[in-house]
């Protein structure tokens, strides 16, 4: 696991800004730094130090230093990558997965890419031909950012490393703000920032040292819509066979390490099945949880069972109030870039905390986007039985009972849930997700953009990532659009960014075993029935793991890790966030209205509405603002 960064088509000066731009990654890789000059690229690495300890030092070279590579993360079947390349005749100088790269290249070409499992971003240059190649894993869990300045390509896993450049440093992007207003997140390939982009997952770039010329390829992509067409009829005892064999063997390969290893263990459905895996795979497991001091959100009783249940070395953390406020002035280096997902304080402090004790930590993030297990999907269903009932029943009786109940304070309460269903249920499938996945639907951001920002936005159109993400899919089934939407929006540009940054601040390889090729190939060609059959979601998953786990543990509801963010911002952020979100400060920046704004603070405040996600996902943006690009 490292940060990598590099420039090509620049001059002597890029060595300079490639070290500085390692400089900012030193926490993604403490234990060494590596860097090269070659032909008009420089390209540099921050390593942390995973797989051959002692000889993995990159940028990692073939035999005759041809080909050269720097890369971020794991490749899990680099031993039999190995013995294939051996075979064919190439010789290794290292044990490192990171040179199976470089032969690859010279054997398959960027064809290399297609036998690739792990979680990457490489960059690698071809010396011969003048070729550099950016490459980034199938689901996104490693990061890549780059950007075309003229004749210059400029690349870094983290935003921040970009910034380094101060050519790179124009402003922020209107319709990025707009999608993450929208989202909580800027999906790919935008990012915040103007003229910066994110390498989309399972893409290469392909860049000419000598003129500039690059091109995009795709390849591979999710194929849910094999799970629309003629299944072969099997029993449901030879599909959860099938999964428990997919999940062992993923599990598995995601266990090579020359350091020691655990996994975060929450008490949920996803992260218990890989803790139960490890188990059977004969590892001493050491598993870590964090917990909370307000009951309403603490799972630590669920985790310590099923730490009791597989045998685990199990320890835990209770985070205290103090704990997660005292983040939240470093909020901004922890995001890299806005993130409306107030969960990653807690993420950062389960990883620092884990870090006390290993180096790498298996989770079990991705099974909701596989296996249909988030909530929303149930109220897609539901919202299929509201459009049907009558208007007058709708209108008459359900939405004026529902704008009568009272405001609660808590996290996941009814009046909650139930004003965010009827605002969006009868909206088209994917507008309706937003809505109810984020923040401000499009009437509500019109309103608090500032005029400059929406006159922007009105001369260069919106965009809309969601028919991006859903473009060439062929699917028929709108649950499996959404599947497909949470995998390719909110699982890599949210789920994914929250688990590398807090992971990697911390120092800490974060691993995803749900996310490993084969069991992502085995899920997505499941057919929808066998992930939410009726209103029960994970059903084969859950099937599957019965007798490996405590049926308490698989029949237990869905439950978030999240903080008392509505609570806060009455209480201990409250003059915080006044002064973050102040009409002054607003006004200033040019971004927001501060009326619209200011109504947001005081509904909230006076418990006349429930506005945690829309002032959260504000206060984020305006905090990484005034750590990154603040004109104030």
């Amino acid at each position: 696991m490292c940060g990598i960064c590099g420039v090509a088509g620049g001059g002597s000066e890029s060595r300079e800004l490639v070290q500085r731009m390692c400089s900012t990654l030193a926490h993604r890789g403490p234990d060494d730094e590596g860097s090269i000059q070659l032909e008009g690229v420089t390209l540099g690495m921050r390593r942390l130090s995973i797989i051959d300890l002692a000889g993995g030092h990159q940028p990692i070279h073939n035999e005759d230093s041809k080909v050269w590579v720097v890369q971020n993360g794991e490749i899990y079947n680099h031993v039999e990558l190995r013995n294939q390349l051996v075979a064919a005749g190439h010789s290794f100088y290292t044990q490192s997965d990171t040179e199976v790269l470089v032969h690859g290249y010279e054997q398959w070409g960027e064809g290399l890419v297609e036998r690739l499992n792990g979680m990457f971003a490489f960059a690698l240059l071809d010396r011969p031909r003048g070729l550099l190649v950016l490459a980034r894993d199938r689901m996104g869990i490693k990061p890549l950012h780059y950007a075309i300045d003229g004749r210059r390509l400029v690349f870094a896993s983290e935003l921040k490393a970009m910034l380094c450049d101060p050519a790179l440093r124009r402003g922020i992007d209107p319709a990025a703000l707009d999608q993450y207003l929208a989202l909580e997140f800027v999906p790919s390939p935008s990012s915040i920032v103007r003229g910066i982009s994110k390498l989309p997952p399972a893409h290469t770039l392909t860049w000419s040292v000598a003129d500039g010329r690059h091109r995009l390829r795709r390849y591979w992509t999710p194929d849910l819509a094999a799970g629309e067409g003629d299944v072969k009829p099997r029993s449901l005892d030879d599909h959860c066979e099938e999964l428990r064999s997919v999940l062992r063997e993923s599990v598995r390969k995601e266990l090579i390490s020359d350091v020691p290893l655990g996994v975060f263990l929450s008490g949920g459905i996803d992260s218990s099945a890989v803790a139960a895996m490890m188990s059977q795979l004969g590892s001493e497991v050491k598993s870590f949880s964090v917990g909370f001091e307000e009951r309403s959100f603490d799972e630590t009783p669920y985790a310590r069972q099923v730490a009791g249940h597989l045998g685990t070395e199990h320890r835990e953390l209770t985070l205290e109030p103090a704990m997660l406020l005292g983040l939240i002035p470093k909020l901004p280096t922890l995001l890299d870039e806005p993130l409306g997902d107030a969960s990653i304080i807690p993420t950062y402090l389960l990883s620092e905390f884990t870090r006390r004790h290993v180096k790498v930590a298996l989770g079990g993030d991705g099974g909701d986007e596989l296996f249909a297990g988030y909530p929303t999907l149930q109220a897609h269903r539901l919202a299929g039985y509201y459009r049907r009932a009558p208007r007058l029943l709708r209108e008459g009786v359900v939405e004026p009972l529902v704008r009568r109940l009272p405001v609660s304070r808590d996290n996941l309460s009814l009046d909650f849930r139930a004003k965010r269903f009827v605002s969006a249920a009868l909206h088209p499938v994917a507008e309706r997700h937003q809505r109810w996945m984020g923040s401000f639907g499009a009437e509500e951001r019109t309103a608090v953009l500032s005029a400059e920002v929406r006159d922007e936005l009105a001369s260069n159109g919106r965009s809309d990532p969601a028919a991006v993400a859903l473009e060439g899919a062929g699917l028929r089934e709108p649950l499996n659009q959404v599947l497909l939407l949470d995998m390719r929006m909110y699982l890599e540009n949210d789920i994914l960014v929250k688990l590398d940054r807090a992971s990697m601040m911390a120092s800490l390889e974060g691993r995803v075993p749900l996310l490993n090729n084969d069991f992502v190939e085995f899920a997505t060609r499941l057919p929808l029935d066998l992930k939410l059959r009726g209103l029960r979601s994970k059903f084969l998953f859950k099937r599957a793991l019965r007798g490996l786990l405590p049926d308490s543990i698989l029949k237990r509801p869905k439950k978030g890790f999240g903080i008392p963010v509505a609570h806060w911002f009455r209480g201990p952020l409250k003059e915080q966030m006044l002064s973050v979100l102040s009409p002054d400060r607003i006004a200033r920046k040019g971004f927001f209205d501060p009326a619209v704004v200011g109504a947001l603070i005081s509904d909230h405040l006076e418990g006349r509405r429930d506005n945690r996600k829309q002032l959260w996902t504000l206060f984020a943006f305006e905090l990484w603002h005034d750590g990154y690009l603040s004109r104030s």
